[in-house]
């Protein structure tokens, strides 16, 4: 993991990525709004299988209040609709294939896949957490 990770207080670096859905995420697009990010290293591994049926859980509960889960890796976005069909996934699932996302968070391992970490955003747009 780089030494470099976003810390809190933090503008979170803004990101375009293609989502499981075929949609094209902008972070920037969500101001106004808590943004959940959460990076993981590999879809359908039984660690990021278990970390994203837990966000499924709570899914609800967030979209209630209006908070906006995101879940990215270096998956391809073929791999990530997959692994959001196989497990019901209601929020966006993002692919990080070329790795750009995860340098700028600092959370890009030297195997090319992202770190388990979890970034919380406010609705400025800093990292809170």
């Amino acid at each position: 993991m780089s030494m470099f990770m976003v810390t809190e207080g933090e503008l979170a670096p803004d990101f375009e990525l293609d989502g499981h859905d075929g949609e094209r995420v902008r972070l920037s697009g969500y101001r106004g709004r808590w943004v959940i990010i959460y990076f993981f290293p590999k879809a359908f591994t039984p660690g990021c299988t278990l970390e994203t049926q837990e966000f499924s859980k709570l899914w609800n509960e967030f979209s209630r209040y209006g908070v906006v889960v995101l879940g990215i890796s270096t998956d391809s976005v073929g791999t990530q609709r997959r692994f959001a069909e196989k497990h019901k996934v209601g929020f966006k699932l993002l692919s990080d294939s070329k790795g750009e996302v995860s340098k700028k968070y600092g959370v890009l391992r030297p195997t090319g896949t992202a770190e388990r970490v979890t970034f919380i955003v406010d609705p400025d747009g800093k990292v809170v957490r």
